[in-house]
């Protein structure tokens, strides 16, 4: 079929046609988000779940509903190697410019915007990678002291304050947030929670990997409580079937039955691959509607078109070693899988491991659903590793150390 035409959209967050089974989430978010504009009470989100589950379309569509909506977005995706401070100052001064674009000065968004000068200069003595021009200067005593826990505090609550001057609220958006160390994961959760004591209206919706629960955990004891932790998972067979199905109806087109639970069953219901098996599904169709033949032929591109970037630029930033932790995984199946009997297919003591699997959970691709436990951040990763390295010399027989 007309590939100029297809509906699909495989792609880092890329919105897909039909966003399928996330309305109730979508609507729990704006709530939030309007009883926090309105001086009410509610905690700031985190979508958690793996790679691929639609995490950044979420974060997206949640910004952008924000945003017509008259709220003050402030985005951010975290990489590995940069700071918070580094990524909050800059996104911070757009932000307040923004907000008091076309408007008289005002003094709580000049005090912001001087408290961000002043917090920009303080953390750049620690934080060497803050590149930001400010147009004010700092002042003494305002967010300066150096320490970031006092220093974040105190600006987030000098720009809820410009917030409440413009009848606003200022929401952080921060994707990939499992990357913010620990330490300074923990100065944005004190200064959180102090701009919800004091009805301030700022406040947080991330995203992130299912690590992000320990760590927020380890950074504030109280996390819990002033977070809602919201799992974001494959989607269920109905809405997979309409995540599949509506962009191709939109276009004219149909799916045979078989073909659509023959492509159900491969990408488990996971929103990236529903988009990859689409995609490749109507390329290789003649016409409509799109068989079961087509299907399978469709499953061979995909996993091929997965294997050259969405799983291999992951593989590519593992050690030698590395690699052959996640291929003895692998070898056991999709997982999760206890750290013990992975350290005995490799016939390594569980404490000489344990290092590497904590880097690998450190870069992202694995994390620990239960004490002891290992698994994928990445669905279908098993088989890749198969794919990419067929052969394991496997060492002793694994012993169960749990049914």
């Amino acid at each position: 079929m007309d590939p100029r035409k297809n509906p699909y959209a495989p792609g880092a967050g890329t919105p897909p046609v039909e966003l399928a089974g996330r309305g109730n989430l979508l609507e729990r978010a704006a709530i939030a988000l309007d009883r926090i504009r309105g001086g009410r009470a509610a905690r700031s989100f985190i979508f958690y779940g793996l790679r691929g589950v639609g995490k950044t379309v979420l974060l997206n569509k949640v910004r952008q509903e924000a945003e017509a909506r008259g709220f003050s977005c402030v985005w951010i995706e975290a990489p590995e190697d940069r700071s918070l401070p580094a990524l909050l100052a800059p996104a911070l001064r757009a932000a307040l410019i923004k907000l008091s674009a076309g408007q008289t000065a005002r003094a709580r968004l000049e005090k912001a915007l001087v408290s961000l000068a002043s917090f920009a200069g303080a953390m750049k003595l620690k934080y060497h990678d803050i590149e930001v021009t400010m147009d004010y200067k700092p002042k003494k005593g305002l967010a300066d002291s150096g320490n970031l826990e006092t220093d974040l505090t105190d600006l987030l609550g000098t720009v809820g304050d410009a917030a409440l001057e413009s009848q606003t609220a200022v929401v952080l958006f921060i994707d990939e947030l499992q990357y913010v160390k620990e330490e300074e994961l923990a100065a944005l959760i004190t200064a959180l929670h102090r701009t919800g004591q004091n009805q301030l209206p700022v406040t947080m919706v991330a995203a992130g990997l299912p690590q992000l629960l320990g760590q927020t955990g380890r950074a504030k004891s109280y996390a819990e409580r002033l977070f809602e932790f919201v799992h974001v998972d494959s989607l269920d067979e109905a809405a997979a079937r309409d995540a599949l199905c509506v962009p191709a109806e939109k276009e004219g087109a149909k799916y045979d039955p078989r073909a659509v639970k023959a492509i159900l069953e491969q990408t488990k219901g996971y929103p990236y691959f529903l988009q990859e098996w689409g995609k490749h599904s109507w390329d290789l169709a003649a016409d409509s509607p799109i068989r079961l033949d087509d299907a399978t032929r469709a499953t061979a591109a995909a996993l091929a078109a997965l294997d050259n970037s969405f799983f291999r630029v992951r593989f590519d930033r593992l050690t030698p070693a590395e690699k052959k932790y996640m291929r003895a995984m692998a070898e056991m199946g999709p997982g999760p899988h206890r750290s013990g009997d992975i350290a005995n297919l490799l016939e390594k003591k569980v404490s000489t491991v344990a290092p590497m699997r904590n880097t690998l959970i450190s870069k992202g691709m694995l994390y620990s659903p239960a004490h002891g436990d290992t698994a994928f951040t990445v669905p279908l990763f098993d088989g890749f590793m198969k794919r990419i390295m067929p052969k394991f010399e496997k060492g002793k027989t694994i012993k169960k150390t749990r049914p």
